[in-house]
């Protein structure tokens, strides 16, 4: 399962989640006065909604020459799905570094979820084929860069046949789901449908985290931006705009961001992290107190606790301490890459190398980009050849 990971110096930001509701009569509209364009330099590059889904001429003639006999004999919903699935054919990796565009992706033969998603939406539009987005709730995971915290969730895309492939008039072909580095489904979460408009909101919302890693604040903001444009209601977009507002210094901006956030998702957990925060570096603790108790009562323990402890540890050279430690915080998430690869660590130090390295054979398995792996394969292997000259 590949997963990944709070406890940020300043910003937990939302990544690839969302929650829908039903579309209302007439579009909704970003409040008034929120953007503040003028504090911020235009971004680096275009950004263009239009280029999310747009096909390359490589990928026409995928699906033009290379598959083309398999769409004829397989018929086009089952053949792209299976073009999809096999690895005879792209041979995608999940890959969670950057988030592409479909046409990105399609080059790179690897994506996040949302990437592959969208890349998938592209062929089947031109395909003609129905398609239809869902996101995972009640699965979301942290993760965090630097002193940045994420928050992320899972979507997937779900693909159906023309009306004129179908045998019958009341044939009801099943649609066919294609889920990339999926998440369990089984464990009580909910898919929930989404728009088109909320998954180019979220790939919008990626970019900007993305940039704010990179410490591209007028990047950030553009893409926090034209997130919130995209999609009005998704609560994400607002979170991330309001860091950006912070990194920027522009602090009343930032509250009214986490405000609106919060106004569209009451149990928006980054939006009141980032809330509270801003109200106690005010001074004004006794009104961040009531989103503190909310976060409280949401989770007992915030992510990233007792990992920290057991990395301080590590470092402090009391391994078993860490160990037990880190074994604590994978109660939550037993599958996060991190926790597996100190676990290791502290296993080392405890002498114990042969469960060091199924550790750490675990945390390259579950690895979410393609540096990370790298980095696991290259201490797995420094493990292995300890293990061997010591038997």
């Amino acid at each position: 399962m590949k997963r990944t990971r709070l406890l940020a110096a300043l910003a937990a930001v939302s990544i690839l989640g969302a929650c829908a509701t039903a579309p209302p009569a007439s579009p909704p509209q970003p409040p008034p006065g929120l953007f503040q364009d003028e504090a911020f330099n235009a971004p680096s590059r275009r950004i263009d909604a239009a280029d999310v889904f747009a096909l390359s001429p490589a990928m026409k003639r995928y699906l033009e020459v290379d598959i083309a006999p398999q769409l004829r004999s397989m018929g086009r919903q089952q053949g792209l799905v299976d073009a999809m699935h096999s690895k005879a054919h792209l041979r995608l990796d999940y890959d969670t570094e950057s988030t592409r565009t479909a046409a990105e992706a399609f080059d790179a033969r690897a994506g996040n979820c949302l990437s592959l998603v969208v890349m998938t939406a592209a062929l089947a539009k031109q395909l003609e084929l129905p398609i239809q987005y869902q996101a995972l709730l009640g699965e979301e995971t942290w993760s965090r860069s630097g002193d940045l915290s994420f928050v992320n969730g899972h979507v997937n895309i779900t693909v159906g046949q023309r009306l004129i492939d179908r045998r019958g008039a009341f044939d009801a072909s099943p649609e066919l789901r294609l889920n990339f580095g999926a998440l369990s489904v089984a464990r009580g979460a909910l898919l929930q449908v989404v728009s088109e408009h909320t998954i180019v909101a979220m790939f919008m919302n990626n970019r900007a985290a993305e940039a704010l890693v990179r410490g591209d604040i007028d990047d950030a903001y553009a893409y926090a931006r034209e997130a919130v444009v995209q999609d009005p209601t998704f609560a994400a977009a607002y979170n991330t705009l309001g860091v950006t507002f912070q990194r920027r210094g522009l602090v009343e901006a930032a509250e009214r961001a986490y405000g609106y956030a919060l106004g569209r998702d009451d149990k928006h957990r980054a939006a009141m992290v980032n809330m509270a925060r801003l109200l106690d570096t005010q001074g004004r603790s006794a009104e961040a107190a009531p989103l503190r108790a909310k976060l409280a009562a949401l989770e007992a323990e915030p992510p990233f606790h007792y990992f920290d402890l057991g990395r301080a540890a590590v470092q402090a050279g009391d391994f078993r301490a860490a160990r037990d430690y880190i074994l604590r915080e994978m109660r939550r998430d037993p599958d996060y890459h991190e926790f597996h690869f100190w676990l290791a660590v502290a296993l080392y130090g405890l002498g114990e190398v042969e469960q060091a390295r199924e550790h750490m054979t675990t945390a390259m398995n579950n690895s979410t980009t393609r540096r990370e792996h790298a980095l696991y394969a290259s201490k797995l292997q420094r493990l292995n050849t300890v293990a061997t000259n010591t038997n």
